[in-house]
């Protein structure tokens, strides 16, 4: 894999983050972040590549839908970014994010190769997902604000959280005794309406973490305050990749449809896309 420095003005990432992003398939080889593309229905796909979790089942030629064709265009794009940032867009993945949208549509993703999807809403997904347990090798994230009188549902429901924001929240998921894959929120912005914890606070809950017997730190997520040109949330995804760095976590989750390749020329892992693919929403859960 190439390791050069980010484009547009970004400093190149330190070599111990790259370091870090590089032996992934080791530093997750129990919980299969790499896996191998199956269709025998048999094989878990967890935070797995943009391809790797994304050919495991091509749709049929006739069968070409408009999320298809969409999808197909976000993975352009993460390759476009990737390569220009001298990263393997293997490194990137794609979480879909369906919430709001129906069963039918996270199907349809499904059928086009997609393969990691991100809900917000624990009661909507909850409703959701008895139509999709027979979707062999979906992972599905949870990225919206979890509730803690809401962990029991989401550790049974979800296989990644990416919004853990307070020791409290990590102890009572914890106390679930379901082996989950997690993300600490960080707050990049000081809007009300953005969570996540304090930077001051990250290293003690980071340490907690690290020591519960069921959840697995993966990274950090961050979601920065909304600018019309993407090149203004650069200091935001920075920042993230800095306390990552800080923390010797090889996951980032950042960037959206509208900046995902600046995200991803600053470090991102993961990208979480829902317009782009889905189309608009409308909020009714």
């Amino acid at each position: 894999m190439a390791r050069a420095g980010l484009l547009y003005g970004a400093p190149a990432v330190s070599h111990f983050f790259w370091s870090k992003l590089g032996p992934l398939p080791t530093l997750f080889t129990n919980h299969g972040l790499f896996p191998r593309a199956s269709t025998s229905g048999g094989e878990k796909c967890r935070l797995g590549s943009l391809r790797s979790c994304a050919v495991i089942q091509a749709a049929p030629p006739k069968m070409v839908t408009m999320i298809a064709d969409r999808l197909a265009r976000v993975r352009e794009r993460i390759e476009k970014a990737a390569l220009s940032a001298g990263r393997d867009p293997n490194a990137i993945t794609l979480v879909a994010v369906s919430k709001v949208k129906s069963a039918a549509d996270v199907r349809e993703a499904y059928q086009a190769g997609q393969r990691h999807f991100g809900e917000n809403y624990v009661q909507e997904f909850d409703r959701k997902s008895t139509e999709l347990g027979d979707l062999s090798g979906a992972v599905f994230h949870f990225i919206g604000k979890l509730q803690s009188n809401k962990t029991k549902p989401a550790a049974r429901l979800f296989q990644v959280i990416q919004t853990i924001d307070s020791l409290k929240l990590a102890r009572r998921l914890d106390h679930c005794a379901t082996p989950i894959d997690v993300f600490l929120e960080v707050k990049l912005s000081s809007e009300e309406t953005k969570g996540g914890l304090d930077e001051t606070d990250l290293s003690a809950v980071v340490e907690y973490c690290r020591g519960l017997a069921y959840l697995r730190l993966r990274g950090l997520m961050g979601m920065p305050p909304w600018f019309e040109d993407p090149e203004k949330v650069r200091p935001y995804f920075r920042r993230l990749r800095t306390l990552a760095e800080k923390h010797e976590l090889g996951e980032i989750s950042m960037g959206m449809s509208h900046d995902l390749e600046a995200a991803i020329q600053e470090g991102s892992t993961l990208v979480r896309v829902g317009t782009a693919i889905f189309g608009e929403r409308k909020v009714n859960r």
